[in-house]
């Protein structure tokens, strides 16, 4: 059975590890970014000098916990961008210092996923024993793709867009069985399918802490959140990259993981809920993460009028999703007014 990939979430409200402990027969691992670090997702720790370590201290003690669990450790280095310090002696200095300080604390990563090549080539030059990951942020869908640096990676978080395009995920699946490699696929993001502003969006997150000190312009920079405002725009959600807790039994075999984006949405013990019972019901849009429910509102999609056939008719045809209107036709019947 295919098994989770977590992304750990900080909060007053819960425990993370409580929740892991709920389904720690579902989890294989639990993703993290370090303290005050730049990741795919906005740092934990503070701007303008300020440093909550007591955040540090919370993070070392669920991981532990985690750990005790027999759940395996991922940690994130994937921010798309490092400036002037991508290939730097200090970038170096700094992957070093947090994966022994890890390490002297019992909780060594077994895992380590990176969007940078470089990062991975430091990381394999002193650590053999860590798995190297290539992030879901490197866009890697071809066979190409994982050549150029199969030499860095040991498995690989493939393209959203390869979710619902089955001979390319089978193709990818082979190659990697041919080559001794893993295959991680997203299942719950909620981001737009082909988006032509993730990685201005991505570049923007690693540069949040420069950012948020900045005069900045008044613009949107989230393209997806531009296009959902027109109503007409909904039924493209339909068409993005996700997989429904119910299809995930579809993937046995294509992949060796399952990740969900858990790091940021609100409730992420109902997303991995969901997932491992392989059952959900509810606003449909509440399992992504982003999850447009604002965009939406009043409105919301009602998961249980979404028809059996949506993951064999989606697949079908997900290389040119303008050839039918069956994705109209399922938004018609299932958008409700909540």
């Amino acid at each position: 059975m295919l098994k989770l990939s977590v992304g750990y979430q900080h909060s007053d409200k819960f425990l993370f590890s409580d929740i892991v402990r709920s389904y720690a027969d579902s989890i294989e691992e639990v993703y993290f970014s370090w303290v005050d670090c730049a990741s795919g997702r906005s740092m934990i720790g503070g701007y303008d000098g300020y440093f909550d370590y007591g955040l540090q201290n919370t993070l070392l003690d669920e991981l532990k916990k985690i750990k005790n669990m027999g759940i395996k450790s991922d940690l994130l280095f994937n921010a798309n961008c490092y400036g002037e310090d991508s290939m730097s002696e200090t970038l170096k200095g700094r992957v070093y210092s947090i994966i022994d300080f890890l390490t002297d604390n019992g909780i060594k990563p077994d895992v380590i996923t990176t969007t940078s090549p470089a990062i991975a080539f430091m990381v394999k030059e002193n650590y053999a024993d860590i798995e190297l990951k290539a992030s879901v942020n490197m866009k890697i869908s071809t066979v190409k793709g994982m050549q150029y640096v199969s030499h860095l990676f040991d498995s690989f978080c493939v393209a959203k867009e390869c979710n619902r395009n089955l001979e390319q995920l089978k193709a990818l699946r082979k190659w990697a069985d041919e080559n001794d490699k893993k295959i991680t696929i997203l299942a719950n993001s909620g981001c737009m399918r082909d988006c032509s502003g993730q990685i201005f969006h991505d570049n923007m997150v690693a540069h949040e802490a420069e950012i948020s000190k900045q005069k900045n312009i008044k613009f949107l920079p989230y393209m997806c959140w531009n296009y959902l405002k027109k109503p007409e725009n909904f039924v493209s959600v339909l068409q993005n990259t996700w997989i429904r807790p119910e299809d995930i039994h579809n993937y046995e075999g294509l992949a060796d993981t399952v990740k969900l984006a858990t790091r940021s949405h609100q409730l992420p013990g109902m997303v991995i809920g969901a997932y491992a019972r392989r059952m959900y019901s509810g606003n449909l849009l509440d399992l992504f993460e982003p999850g447009y429910g604002a965009a939406f509102a009043p409105y919301v999609i009602d998961s249980s009028k979404i028809p059996d056939d949506f993951w064999s008719c989606t697949t079908a045809c997900n290389k040119d999703c303008t050839k039918c209107d069956y994705c109209s036709k399922v938004l018609e019947k299932a958008l409700v007014i909540a």
